[in-house]
């Protein structure tokens, strides 16, 4: 089955978000999968649909660092689009991996990705998909996707490498998936986040970033660039 490639100029995540659920409303059974690639305009912030966010964030730290927060159709925590590669996959009910297992779903896409990691470390670091619920490090890490591991994520030596949260529906289902390319900024996560939250140290814990040692933004657009093209090899195959 080929598969339809979108690749949306820089937006803000609410429009994103927006297209995304388009996306979904719109595929049919007969649909051709989608593989959607999309940019931030600024740094940005997406949280899952039924999460509240005013529980979570200090909204004038946002404000002040320039970041953007959307509602994602999906379900799922938190995820800081700063320092990471994020993705969207669409299959249609008729697709011949489409199932009403949702962690079968979950296994499929993240199967593309952990090919795409090897690719990108050269296979020196022991990719594979996680076969359990990781444990929780402190006060709402479990709203956070990056801090604690799920079942069939993408993990390298017991830490996260990617994250993904799903919405199914009769016609198909959308996967909204995000890859860590570097270590979240501990300045950064203190001013957005509310205090009582001890998120940052399962962040660093859980986390698994590609490029390991804290690199130039040139550096991260680069990263960017190769995950595109070594998921949309992987993925496309499949």
């Amino acid at each position: 089955m080929n598969w339809h490639i979108i690749e949306t100029e820089p937006m803000e995540a609410e429009r994103i978000m927006e297209k995304d659920r388009k996306l979904l409303e719109e595929i049919s059974f007969s649909a051709e999968p989608i593989l959607h690639f999309y940019e931030w305009k600024g740094p940005s912030v997406t949280y899952g649909h039924f999460i509240d966010p005013h529980k979570f964030f200090c909204f004038q730290g946002l404000q002040e660092e320039g970041i953007c927060v959307a509602r994602r159709p999906t379900g799922g925590g938190i995820i800081f689009h700063l320092w990471d590669f994020a993705f969207s996959v669409l299959l249609p009910s008729s697709h011949v991996a489409f199932s009403q297992n949702t962690l079968e779903n979950y296994a499929y896409v993240n199967m593309a990705v952990l090919e795409a990691v090897e690719e990108f470390l050269q296979n020196k670091n022991g990719a594979e998909l996680t076969s359990h619920d990781g444990e929780l490090i402190g006060t709402g890490s479990q709203h956070f996707c990056m801090a604690k591991p799920t079942k069939y994520d993408v993990m390298i030596r017991g830490k996260k490498v990617a994250g993904a949260a799903q919405r199914k529906t009769k016609a198909g289902l959308l996967h909204q998936g995000s890859i860590s390319l570097m270590m979240p900024s501990q300045k950064i996560l203190e001013k957005v986040l509310l205090p009582e939250l001890v998120v940052t140290k399962a962040m660093q814990t859980f986390t698994f970033p590609l490029l390991q040692e804290k690199e130039s933004i040139a550096a991260l657009t680069s990263a960017r660039d190769e995950m595109k093209k070594l998921l949309q090899k992987h993925i496309t195959k499949r």
